[in-house]
């Protein structure tokens, strides 16, 4: 069977999401092509040549590239069975012929074979791997976003050690689909997948994990065996505020392995907001965070989601004022202070007695059920920041400038910036996030 895999958006990683079930098909006998919608121009002729057709949705961004490219598709070839796949899978149930969710790389199979059991969503039938992903396949990693550090631009790999969450984070999609679950990969497959990007000029490796730290000691294991073959190689890793402080004698070995930051969802300095969220940690422990990984040299790089429909004026006043305080300017990528909550199929917010009173109907467009925020001047407060960020990166304006612009329409005053400082904080190119609304120019339509 000729299968075209499509990659709409996986945060300007060569998308592992597509990779993966590429080797699975190939070990299955099937002739895959990839395409990934972020980096390559859209190519009608792979639609003539498929056979059937999944598209990868991890995340929001993804859905709302994958609904253009499936219209797309449909107005070429309406015979061609399509599937979706990923976090978002369920999302897309009225746009595709088959939707998968979790471990899917079986079923993926088995729906190209025809002989799959036709269950929306899979939570807990963990397939094996059958090859280290099918990188050969994708674009080169110089087509992908890369370190930024010590004025050099470096290549990029990308590497899940686990997947899924222990936690329940009521806002993220995770927990919809795996349930507190996680699968742990093995440290030869996580390896085995490292080399060929290595081998492809990779420089710095990326953690893919949901968090690094839900299997704490198989995340020492993958350092330290990463360490020992390439110990020149950098890594960043995504850890929530509780597993940082609930490991503080892990920072030093992970800072000797190469440790240049740790992504964290910090969200709100409200905690009646973490609480709602259920996000296991308070305001103050974020500052505690940021001092704790600083003591080893590693820098944090916050999330944040500034918008929900508690939001006040004042809560985001005190995420820039934060900010502030702990020299964190050049840590945040700017679209974070435009992030609106997402209400995705399933969320665990959906039935929470303070999210009811706000609670709009179900946008399948945009894969969320709409709300409205408490207070109405706080929509109109993200639309216009969301405009502002979005146009001046565009721009080509610097991280300090854009936050600078933020303040002044949050009506905060002007701080001094070291402008030096903020750009020495290592980051990754890519500066838009999983949950925020795709750009004007990911949304672009799709051209030959």
């Amino acid at each position: 069977m000729r299968v075209l895999l499509v990659s709409c958006y996986e945060l300007g990683h060569q998308p592992l999401g597509v990779a993966g079930p590429a080797a699975r098909l190939q070990a299955a006998g099937h002739e895959v092509r990839c395409h990934d919608r972020a980096v390559e121009p859209w190519d009608p002729q792979l639609v003539a040549w498929a056979e059937r057709l999944a598209c990868c949705v991890p995340m929001h961004t993804a859905t709302r590239i994958a609904r253009q490219v499936i219209d797309d598709v449909r107005r070429r070839r309406p015979d061609l069975p399509i599937a979706c796949y990923g976090l978002y899978g369920a999302a897309m149930h009225d746009v595709a012929d088959r939707v998968l969710a979790g471990e899917s790389d079986a079923e993926l199979v088995a729906w190209v074979e025809g002989h799959d059991d036709g269950r929306v969503v899979h939570r807990e039938r963990i397939g094996a791997v059958a090859a280290p992903p099918a990188r050969e396949l994708l674009p080169p990693l110089d087509q992908y976003a890369r370190l930024v550090h010590a004025d050099r631009e470096q290549l990029v790999a990308v590497v899940e050690a686990s997947r899924g969450c222990v936690h329940r984070c009521r806002h993220c999609p995770v927990p919809v689909v795996y349930d507190g679950r996680i699968r742990v990969v093995a440290l030869d497959a996580v390896l085995a997948d490292l080399e060929q990007q290595v081998a492809a000029g990779a420089e710095h490796v990326t953690f893919a994990d949901p968090d690094f730290l839900n299997g704490a000691q198989h995340a020492r294991r993958v350092v330290h065996a990463m360490h020992d073959r390439h110990p020149d190689l950098s890594f960043d890793c995504t850890v929530k505020i509780e597993h940082i402080l609930a490991h503080p004698d892990l920072w030093a070995e992970f800072a000797d392995a190469g440790c240049l930051f740790v992504v964290s969802a910090f969200e709100s300095l409200d905690d009646a907001t973490l609480a709602r969220l259920d996000k296991g940690h308070t305001a103050r422990d974020a500052g505690t965070a940021v001092t704790l990984l600083r003591e080893h040299g590693i820098e944090v790089r916050p999330s944040w989601l500034p918008f929900t429909p508690w939001t006040t004026l004042d809560q985001v006043r005190a995420v820039l004022d934060f900010v502030a305080d702990y020299d964190l300017v050049g840590n945040v990528d700017p679209v974070q202070y435009t992030i609106r909550l997402l209400l995705p199929p399933g969320s665990l917010l959906l039935d929470h007695p303070d999210v009811l009173p706000y609670l709009g109907p179900y946008d399948s467009d945009r894969a969320s059920y709409a709300w409205r925020s408490a207070d109405a001047t706080m929509d109109e407060l993200q639309i216009q920041v969301a405009a502002l960020v979005e146009q001046r990166l565009e721009a080509g304006d610097s991280i300090p400038a854009v936050y600078a612009r933020i303040r002044d329409a949050v009506g905060l005053a002007p701080i001094p910036v070291d402008e030096d400082r903020a750009r020495a904080v290592p980051r990754l190119t890519e500066a838009w996030f999983c949950c925020a609304e795709p750009t004007t120019a990911q949304l672009a339509p799709l051209t030959p």
